[in-house]
């Protein structure tokens, strides 16, 4: 190997003969052509440097609603917190600012405020490193003012996940009790600032939705979910439960939501649409109120004044009960939020809901409801910027596609398509976008009025991406089905007509880049590869030195000689799923299948370059693009169905 002349590190050659260096994924090799102004110059062993600015989370799109409870409160600080991902968010909507606790390093699936108002615990899943090592999950317990960690408990302890938690009402919120995710969902209560673990118990081989102090009597502690409801007492250092009796009432197949009244009694909502009433310290049923909703009662808040609001699932019913369950109001939620997951009580007569659709929606029982926070609720991956203006476009398995204003943080308008999709890309002009779906169909919408404009199908397979060339003449389309079609676009990109196909990968497309004069551009594939293509005879270029000098509009491909530096060692080829230069060529982005975002130096050409390395996303991140003034990148999740702004500093 070392015959090569100069140089080699594991897993890097570089052949100054042929001008090239190859990296290896898989075993495969990876060749990849230097630009002659490098290639004098150009050494294996020289030190990549960090680059000189900074990502800074600035603001979350998105919410955590579709399989998560009890998640949204209002704060002191006139506040909203909630989360989504590995971020907990607390969002000031008068300032329309956000703050962001970032302590955790995978989903955050629960979330409890302290008496105090000022100290949250969240509680999150099982995660892994990239070497594939279990990061344990364990409740976090920090200040909302400071967004400081005050306390971690519970490593090592819980099992798969932390499902909820929540603090002891009463003398002074001391204890916080939890449930994991374990085959009997293990209920452990917590004197949280020693990180002591007090007294488990097993709650329920069942699924368990929530565990809650009861606020006036402190030895009191209540769990249910799939079938059951327990009522714990918590003395001398044992838990001693008690099941819920539903006797003459038929047993709900989910006990779903509670809340606590004035005089101690505990209202809980059910699958069946049935409120129930407990009396204080009892395990019995002393009222009901049967098919409060029509489909189950997703969420419950005892207002200030008395009464009780509750939030239906499936007929996205919001109802203010008196104090002698008499039906005072209803609003009903736009179908397009989804069903109730939960309410909170605002200022004054404002209500929260946040709904299964990942959305937060504001308002009252007197002047209904509008938007605050919307979201995906699937897997998301197609992303793309505007040429021009502070927009961005994202779209995913849910059918849904949004323009998002990146200033006002709110979407421009939302449509809702008959595929899901997977890839997005705007016309230079920035008046049409093309969007591509996963049954090889894509569609072209006018920006301004999200209008259909036309409509064609390429294969059946996904289409990984949609790009138009940089002088707005031609549009690529690169499928799953290993071929690259291409149309000639007229009209600002109104009317495209297939120019013809690009055959010739043995897998299939998942990156592609335009020659800065349109006269070329290239693709990565499944297997590695990367290949060069002459557009107006779609045919491929084989000659190395007709392509090594070709400056490069854009730098999407994850493999080429300006990226490679971001692998990391033993990579496999899927580790990392997008990359995007900065407009100004200096920074390069990378979005991995570990939840992180990496910001590099461009060109990023020497084997495992330094990167400024950024969570908040779960699991896998799938794109990343930056905003047409390099201003701030955006990158979506894709379980996670959020999207992150990261402002460049």
């Amino acid at each position: 190997m070392s015959s090569f002349g100069a140089g080699k590190t594991k897993e890097v050659i570089f052949s100054m003969e042929e001008g090239s260096v190859k990296m290896f994924l898989r075993g495969r090799p990876v060749p990849m052509l230097i630009p002659d102004k490098l290639a004098l110059t150009y050494s294996l062993d020289a030190c990549s440097e960090l680059p000189s600015c900074r990502l800074k989370l600035d603001w979350v799109y998105g919410y955590r609603g579709r399989d998560c409870r009890a998640n949204l409160y209002l704060l002191p600080t006139g506040e909203i917190v909630y989360f989504v991902a590995s971020v907990a968010v607390l969002y000031s909507v008068e300032e329309q600012r956000q703050r962001h606790y970032l302590g955790h390093n995978d989903d955050i699936k629960c979330l409890a405020v302290h008496p105090d108002m000022v100290t949250i615990a969240t509680g999150q899943v099982a995660g892994t490193t990239k070497e594939g090592k279990l990061l344990p999950p364990h409740v976090r317990i920090w200040d909302s003012v400071s967004l400081s960690t005050l306390h971690v408990l519970g490593l090592g302890v819980f099992d798969r996940a932390v499902c909820c938690v929540g603090f002891s009402k009463s003398n002074g919120g001391n204890l916080l009790c939890a449930v994991d995710e374990s085959n009997d969902h293990m209920l452990s209560v917590w004197d949280w600032a020693k990180e002591a673990k007090v007294v488990e118990a097993k709650c329920s081989i069942e699924a368990v939705l929530v565990a809650t102090f009861h606020p006036t009597d402190p030895t009191l502690l209540i769990t249910f979910g799939k079938s059951h409801i327990c009522f714990w007492n918590l003395e001398g250092g044992s838990l001693n439960k008690r099941q819920g009796l539903f006797e003459k009432h038929e047993k709900p197949k989910y006990v779903l939501c509670v809340t606590f009244l004035e005089d101690g009694d505990v209202v809980t909502g059910d699958s069946g649409g049935n409120l129930y009433v407990w009396g204080k310290g009892g395990n019995r049923i002393t009222k009901a109120v049967l098919g409060a909703h029509d489909g189950g009662v997703f969420g419950l808040c005892a207002l200030r004044d008395g009464t009780l609001v509750s939030g239906g699932g499936r007929d996205r019913r919001v109802v203010l009960w008196g104090s002698d369950y008499s039906k005072l109001q209803e609003v009903e939620v736009p179908e397009d939020f989804g069903p109730v997951r939960t309410v909170a009580e605002g200022h004054g007569d404002t209500l929260y809901v946040g709904t299964t659709r990942n959305t937060i929606l504001q308002g009252s029982m007197h002047m209904g409801f509008s938007l605050l926070v919307q979201g995906h609720v699937e897997e998301l991956w197609g992303l793309a910027t505007h040429p021009s203006r502070a927009q961005f476009v994202t779209c995913g398995q849910d059918k849904l596609v949004h323009l998002w204003c990146s200033e006002s943080h709110q979407p421009l308008w939302s449509r809702v398509i008959e595929d899901p999709a997977r890839s997005a890309g705007f016309h230079p002009s920035g008046s049409v976008l093309a969007v591509g779906t996963v049954t090889g169909r894509w569609l072209l919408l006018d920006t301004e009025t999200n209008d259909l404009v036309a409509i064609h199908t390429d294969g059946n397979e996904q289409i990984s991406v949609v790009s138009f060339s940089p002088d707005g003449a031609y549009l690529a389309v690169g499928s799953h089905d290993n071929l690259v079609y291409v149309y000639t676009v007229d009209q600002g990109g109104r009317k495209v007509s297939r120019l013809g196909k690009c055959s010739g990968h043995s897998s299939f497309i998942t990156h592609l880049d335009w020659a800065q004069d349109s006269s070329c551009f290239v693709t990565n594939s499944g297997d590695y590869e990367i290949l060069y293509w002459d557009v107006a005879t779609c045919k491929q270029i084989t000659s190395a030195d007709a392509v090594r000098n070709v400056e490069w509009a854009t730098a999407t491909c994850v493999l080429g000689f300006g990226v490679f530096g971001i692998w990391s060692e033993g990579a496999d080829g899927t580790d990392i799923n997008a990359v995007a230069r900065s407009h100004n060529g200096k920074l390069l982005a990378s979005a991995d299948d570990f939840g992180k975002v990496h910001l590099f130096s461009y060109p990023c050409c020497q084997p495992r370059a330094l990167s400024h390395k950024y969570g908040g996303h779960s699991s896998h991140v799938t794109n990343v693009a930056f905003l047409w003034d390099d201003s701030a990148a955006l990158t979506t999740g894709g379980k996670d169905t959020s999207v992150l702004q990261w402002r460049v500093v």
